[in-house]
């Protein structure tokens, strides 16, 4: 059997005395001197980000933050009923509903922002074979639509006017858009441009991968849990939706 390497990282170290992150001193260089949302930056890019960099990272983790009675606010507040001592596990059990449906969708958008802008050639007809072949597929757009937000999710307008404000709005947002186009013309109605599609777009612009972007979307819905934990807390719901789930779910024999 080949030997294995030796593990390492260069993310952090610490001894007796200092704590190092990516070269730089914990206590030096970073307590009191970047945001959380600059050290996610720093941690995942090995760099501090740029003023507009952190600007946009901010405007999508508090975009994600919170959107109501949600799958993930729903289990949290469920598992908080069970096991009310132990904070944690509701959070995790709410982080766990993120992914492919709701709220960490931004990826699948992002990839295919990212394939034509790296295949570069005749963008229109790239977004219409993307387009032609999801509905061939009968596969959802990654990045449009929405049951609620119609005719426009109001989230990308203002996400969109943050990076104009900044200078951030570069080829991927622009290829967004005219994907956006190519989606209304061959579905035959308008599917507005959403959150997670805008997002995908935004944190391209700033150099976050697609592979990573679904873990940015846990620590945004991270960050809006505790309030919702906190709002069980005090007005208890989870009783009443069992009780409303009993009262109109019917049982079939069989």
């Amino acid at each position: 059997m080949a030997k294995q390497p030796a593990p390492k990282t260069r993310i952090a170290h610490s001894d007796a005395t200092t704590v190092t992150i990516r070269g730089k001193s914990l206590i030096d260089d970073l307590i009191g001197k970047l945001s959380f949302t600059e050290m996610m930056y720093f941690l995942i890019k090995h760099r501090p980000p740029g003023v507009a960099e952190t600007r946009i990272l901010d405007a999508c983790l508090v975009t994600l933050m919170e959107h109501g009675f949600t799958p993930s606010s729903l289990v949290a507040r469920m598992v908080h009923d069970s096991v009310p001592d132990q904070v944690q596990v509701a959070m995790a059990a709410g982080l766990l509903t993120i992914g492919g449906v709701f709220v960490g969708t931004m990826e699948g958008c992002a990839r295919i922002l990212s394939a034509g802008i790296e295949a570069g050639g005749d963008l229109d007809a790239y977004c219409e074979t993307v387009v032609r072949e999801h509905r061939a597929a009968k596969k959802a757009m990654p990045g449009f639509g929405h049951p609620f937000h119609k005719p426009d999710d109001p989230r990308p307008v203002r996400l969109f006017q943050v990076a104009d404000e900044v200078g951030m709005r570069g080829p991927y947002v622009d290829l967004l858009h005219r994907l956006s186009g190519v989606v209304d013309r061959e579905f035959g109605r308008h599917l507005t441009i959403n959150a997670t599609g805008a997002i995908g777009a935004l944190m391209l612009e700033i150099g976050i991968p697609a592979e990573i972007m679904r873990a940015i979307a846990v620590v945004s819905r991270c960050g809006g849990l505790p309030g919702h934990i906190l709002e069980e807390m005090e007005m208890p719901t989870a009783r009443t939706l069992w009780a409303l789930a009993e009262e109109h779910v019917p049982y079939e024999e069989g």
